[in-house]
């Protein structure tokens, strides 16, 4: 049986844990994953860039199982931020650096989209609005 990634179970319970002990979240993030946006000057030599997540140094904080998104200000400019969780390397408390690394993961494979739906016959549209409806008395 398949079972999704636990990953982002784990980011949002180690986030609320570091919360709650008055410390400072941060992430290491791939920043060379798709669909990752953060700004590239501010990554480094090995394509990571490491984001401080705290609730007083975001906006918009949203937190899913497939995406983690934000806005943050660097060096005075609002920028906002899009990650997918599979790019999120680690969290950990910048206080003490406790907190979790995660092995590379590949990308989740996108829900197989159902299929469509047949379209009417534009025969048997035209025949139904031109039909009236009807009462009958029933005894």
């Amino acid at each position: 049986m398949s079972m999704t990634s636990s990953r982002p179970y784990f980011i949002r319970a180690l986030y609320e844990w570091i919360v709650d002990n008055n410390c400072t979240p941060h992430i290491l993030v791939d920043a060379h994953i798709e669909g990752t946006r953060v700004p590239q000057q501010h990554v480094n030599k090995d394509g990571q860039i490491i984001l401080n997540i705290a609730p007083s140094a975001v906006s918009d904080f949203v937190m899913d199982n497939l995406t983690l998104s934000f806005s943050a200000r660097f060096g005075g400019v609002a920028n906002h931020l899009f990650i997918p969780c599979h790019a999120i390397l680690g969290i950990y408390a910048r206080e003490n650096g406790r907190g979790m690394m995660f092995e590379p993961e590949e990308a989740p494979k996108p829900p197989t989209p159902p299929a469509p739906a047949p379209a009417p016959s534009p025969a048997r549209d035209i025949k139904s609005a031109t039909k009236r409806p009807g009462l009958r008395v029933v005894k």
